[in-house]
């Protein structure tokens, strides 16, 4: 079925299934496999009103990674510009049939830069995972569109609202000393700067947010309807985080504010990952004994509260990835084994494994996006070899 005609089908759920009250107990779930390609890795990053789900997935005996969607026990893969990976690797939070993400291109990269579209393409082996230039994408009407940069080869679009503005960031022609360049893994050269497409500029304009005073390079990740835009501003470094997450920002009214001034001192993967309606923020934090960004701390942000944390074991290593209107908060940390586990914040933290309803026995390792439904999406631990995408639907009470 084209992907089109799901669109009376998707107004009608939106209307049905939207809801922004307030939570008053802590759910159980209901855990549902979604269809694969027959692929080992599977993904969902996202999860509108209407309970679509976008992230990635792979094809039998193949590496490569494509961007997906999943309209209920439908899978549909949404192809690439040309090269042969892409992704959907942020929640996108648009609920008119716009899906937004990343995809390599047929053109060489000519800096040998990996950019930050390669990391997501890199596990398991996957040789082609670099050496082609990647651009953000939007995709709507069954077909998936390149967004311009700002003169420079690579862009990468993240999130999406339903005004349909588009955040993300892309390179401009400008070589950035603070780069980590040639000599360091990344290969990164070139300054890249935050973004908004905005509709009615055609697909020609990427138009700038500032940086904080000091810092050279940046990303937007997400948008809400009213405009509120967060990110990170820093150094260019890796064009993947870490220094160049020095500051963790809110754009608004023209006008950029480091929200995590004066609570995160370390400078580098402090990250915004998503914000809800009322301009609430969640990300993860830099742990000052790692500059490798393997520990990190889940966090949320609100005007009323300022930056707080969200788990306060003195072991915590977490990231929290998704905020619904009812600041329900989904992510996932690392148990004492190391081993991954999906986690849902309503003021306590939860492990989702211990909230699934009976007779439920799918491991969560992964907690990526929340609704206003409360549905979450994310992967299943490897089950056979497979790690499946998976939604975690509230159990009626």
């Amino acid at each position: 079925m084209h992907i089109a005609s799901h669109k009376a089908l998707l107004g009608a759920l939106i209307g049905a299934l939207m809801s922004t009250t307030a939570v008053a107990a802590t759910p159980t779930y209901h855990v549902a496999v979604l269809p694969t390609f027959g692929g080992t890795r599977n993904q969902g990053n996202s999860v509108n009103d209407a309970n679509v789900v976008a992230g990635v997935s792979t094809k039998p005996n193949s590496p490569t990674r494509h961007a997906t969607a999943w309209y209920g026990d439908q899978i549909v893969d949404l192809g690439t510009l040309g090269g042969v990976n892409s992704s959907v690797a942020w929640p996108v939070k648009n609920n008119h049939d716009r899906i937004v993400g990343i995809s390599q291109t047929t053109t060489p990269e000519p800096n040998g830069e990996l950019w930050s579209c390669a990391p997501f393409f890199a596990f398991p082996s996957n040789p082609t995972s670099s050496g082609y230039t990647c651009l953000g994408f939007a995709y709507s009407d069954g077909a998936m569109h390149a967004l311009p940069t700002l003169g420079g080869n690579n862009g990468y679009a993240a999130g999406a609202n339903n005004r349909g503005e588009i955040v993300g960031w892309a390179e401009t022609p400008l070589r950035d000393l603070t780069c980590e360049g040639a000599l360091g893994p990344s290969h990164q050269v070139l300054q890249f700067l935050p973004v908004v497409w905005r509709p009615g500029e055609g697909r020609g304009a990427a138009r700038t947010l500032p940086l904080l005073q000091g810092d050279s390079s940046g990303s937007a990740v997400a948008i809400n309807d009213a405009g509120q835009v967060v990110g990170i501003s820093g150094a260019c470094d890796q064009a993947v985080g870490r220094y160049t997450a020095a500051h963790v920002v809110l754009w608004e009214n023209g006008t950029v504010t480091d929200i995590g001034k004066g609570t995160l001192t370390t400078p580098f993967w402090n990250t915004a990952v998503a914000i809800n309606q009322r301009g609430d923020v969640v990300g993860f934090a830099g742990d000052p004994s790692d500059p490798s960004g393997n520990i990190t701390h889940a966090f949320i942000w609100t005007r009323a509260g300022g930056l707080q944390f969200l788990n306060n074991a003195p072991d915590d290593n977490s990231t929290a990835t998704g905020i619904n209107d009812a600041g329900q908060v989904s992510g996932y940390f690392a148990d004492a084994s190391g081993a991954l586990r999906g986690f849902m914040w309503d003021g306590s933290f939860h492990d989702l494994n211990d909230l699934r309803a009976p007779g439920d026995t799918t491991f969560i390792a992964l907690a990526d996006d929340i609704n206003n439904n409360g549905v979450i999406t994310g992967r299943s631990a490897t089950i056979a070899g497979v790690r499946y995408a998976i939604t975690l639907t509230p159990a009626t009470p």
